[in-house]
């Protein structure tokens, strides 16, 4: 019995082509390429971008006229901090503006803490110390105000000290050179509400002793 084998084509192997120009996986990757290379200069460039900001060269408080040549300019990196909340050295400052609330010496001047005199209701008074005050009662500090009643008579109760303001922001301090600097003749200037007034000015010229309390934490 004859038997008759069918001859089958060899199989061929598939030969990978080069891709062109025109293959679309090839410019999806040269795309993704540029994409990341303009990304990261991006962020390169605004990583290293500034703008001028003003900061206090003194501390301010309120009432102080806020001026370009009393402040000093700082470059600040942007994304370290929104800028927009801050005075800005690259617009005009306005002429008029005062300081509204106080802000320490080296700080960035917030943008809040500049309006006008309008916006105060605010009065500077003069308390004089029979003590030298605590080195914490500086410009812009936060102090309260205690009044103590003179000594009682022989027999009498004494009346204890009562606190006539609380938190009120310092404006200016004055204290005598020399050896009788110690012993009293120091002037706080404080800045006062004008719904405090009678209050504050009545212990001020009655007998007995006004004193300044720094706020711990705000004199720095």
């Amino acid at each position: 019995m004859d038997t008759s084998v069918m001859d089958l084509p060899a199989p061929v192997a598939a030969r990978l082509r080069r891709p062109g120009w025109r293959d679309p996986r090839l410019l999806a990757g040269v795309a993704m390429v540029a994409a990341s290379v303009l990304l990261g200069s991006w962020a390169v460039r605004t990583a290293q971008a500034t703008v001028p900001v003003y900061v206090t060269r003194a501390a301010l408080v309120p009432g102080d006229r806020v001026t370009a040549a009393d402040l000093a300019v700082v470059d600040v990196r942007l994304g370290t901090v929104n800028l927009d909340h801050y005075l800005r050295a690259d617009r005009p400052v306005a002429s008029d503006g005062v300081a509204v609330r106080a802000v320490g010496r080296g700080e960035l001047v917030p943008a809040s803490a500049v309006g006008s005199s309008a916006d105060l209701d605010l009065r500077p008074v003069s308390v004089t110390l029979t003590r030298a005050p605590s080195s914490d009662v500086v410009p812009g500090a936060l102090v309260d105000l205690w009044f103590t009643p003179p000594a009682p008579e022989e027999d009498a109760e004494p009346t204890e000290p009562s606190e006539l303001a609380g938190g009120l922001t310092v404006a200016e301090v004055s204290t005598p050179s020399g050896a009788f600097g110690a012993s009293g003749g120091s002037a706080v200037q404080v800045l006062v509400p004008s719904s405090l007034l009678p209050v504050i000015l009545t212990a001020l010229a009655a007998e007995g002793t006004v004193d300044v309390v720094p706020v711990l934490g705000t004199g720095g």
